[in-house]
């Protein structure tokens, strides 16, 4: 297996594998500027990042945080309309703090909505010919953190496409990697399997009251995290879909249990409890797939592994998705949007640990300079909404 991969070193000593310039709205009346910028660099690594609310909240000013400081970014345009609640002074702070070129643009100071659009677009041109001239170095897989989330679930997710991902998974862990799966409220039903892989038995605590806590919230809400495009595509329960999203997993010991936005601290298998803590105030904890791809970026993922059974056709800003399809016959119906055909397992053609082992290879050729169907196609969603969290606990981590 050929391992040589290539980072871009940053001040905090981690590598990325792409060198964005990340453009961050602050507001959502700053969204539209945000986009008319990066409209004028689509052929190049300029991505739209923001949050939409004028309220502060700690989540949000954390996540946005992480994300502009993460390995993959270079730089970063920072967008206020200039009476928003969001700290862009700390942002800007922050960002600066971390070695990157950091400017930011306020609207209502800087002539309004044309005459912001040309500037930050000088900004911008002039950012992506200094980060041209960026030196590679070397990366090793166990300075990767690898996340990986599922969407557009049917039953033969959790047969092909989840379980060929915890294969990749266990190698990748066994080479030091940090390896993130969620989500807690996909996971009802499983916190005993999960509580007897724990690392410590308060960490096998706090996976229980973990699972228990995102069943007390789907509760309140009254809906639960299952769609009718999942009943559609043969699951019949969540905890039949449970199974599936935790085959993810693969069979490594679990090493902590973090929070959006908590980086973990070294190689190891990590859960994400994505679900808000304290009483149910924002809605549901992630109103798309999108979110959840945001939440593991911010937590340092380089990547994200997306399995989907009915079909999905979204990427990412800042960090690459390599979409596994675990329906052969939605493979053949999207095969320019997918990167895996994990559906071959059911016709016979290939094993679980061989789409693992493809699934390893892709994830080595991103970081060597590969673009996944996603990127190629343009894909770069992105959504930050409410929520709010406690820090994870000591006995969350490892030692």
């Amino acid at each position: 297996m050929n391992t040589r991969m290539r980072g871009y070193l940053r001040s905090d000593g981690r590598k990325g594998i792409r060198n964005v310039v990340a453009v961050a709205y602050l507001v959502e009346c700053a969204h539209h500027v945000g986009r008319k910028i990066v409209e004028a660099f689509d052929e190049n690594e300029v991505h739209l990042i923001g949050f939409p609310g004028c309220f502060p909240n700690s989540y949000a000013q954390e996540m946005m945080e992480k994300l502009t400081t993460h390995p993959n970014v270079g730089a970063v345009l920072l967008l206020s309309l200039g009476c928003e609640s969001f700290n862009k002074y700390k942002l800007s702070d922050v960002i600066g703090a971390s070695g990157r070129p950091v400017h930011t643009l306020t609207i209502q100071n800087d002539g309004g909505t044309r005459q912001t659009i040309e500037t930050g677009r000088d900004w911008v041109a002039s950012q992506i010919e200094m980060l041209a001239q960026a030196q590679t170095v070397s990366l090793e897989l166990d300075e990767l953190v690898i996340g990986t989330v599922c969407g557009g679930s049917d039953g033969t997710s959790g047969l092909t496409g989840n379980p060929a991902v915890g294969r990749a998974f266990d190698r990748l862990v066994d080479a030091g990697a940090i390896c993130i799966f969620e989500e807690t409220g996909e996971l009802i039903g499983c916190e005993e399997i999960m509580a007897s892989r724990a690392a410590t038995p308060e960490l096998a605590d706090e996976l229980r009251a973990s699972i228990a806590k995102a069943a007390r919230y789907y509760a309140k809400l009254g809906y639960g995290s299952f769609a009718p495009g999942n009943a559609d595509g043969g699951l019949t329960t969540i905890e039949e879909k449970s199974m599936g999203a935790y085959a993810k997993s693969g069979r490594s010991t679990i090493s902590g249990l973090i929070k959006p936005g908590t980086i973990p601290p070294k190689g190891g298998l990590y859960l994400m409890d994505v679900v808000p803590d304290g009483e149910v105030r924002f809605g549901f904890p992630n109103i798309s797939d999108n979110a959840e791809i945001v939440e593991m970026i911010a937590s340092g993922c380089h990547l994200t592994l997306f399995v989907t059974g009915r079909g999905s056709v979204v990427g990412s800003a800042i960090s690459p998705v390599i979409k596994i399809c675990a329906n052969p016959d939605t493979y053949r119906k999207l095969a320019d949007d997918m990167d895996i055909n994990a559906g071959r397992i059911l016709e016979g053609s290939a094993s679980l640990d061989d789409i693992g082992e493809e699934i390893l290879d892709a994830i080595i050729g991103l970081a060597s300079g590969n673009v996944s169907r996603s990127e190629a196609l343009g894909h770069r969603e992105f959504i930050l909404t409410y929520k709010s969290f406690e820090p994870a606990g000591p006995s969350c981590l490892p030692g």
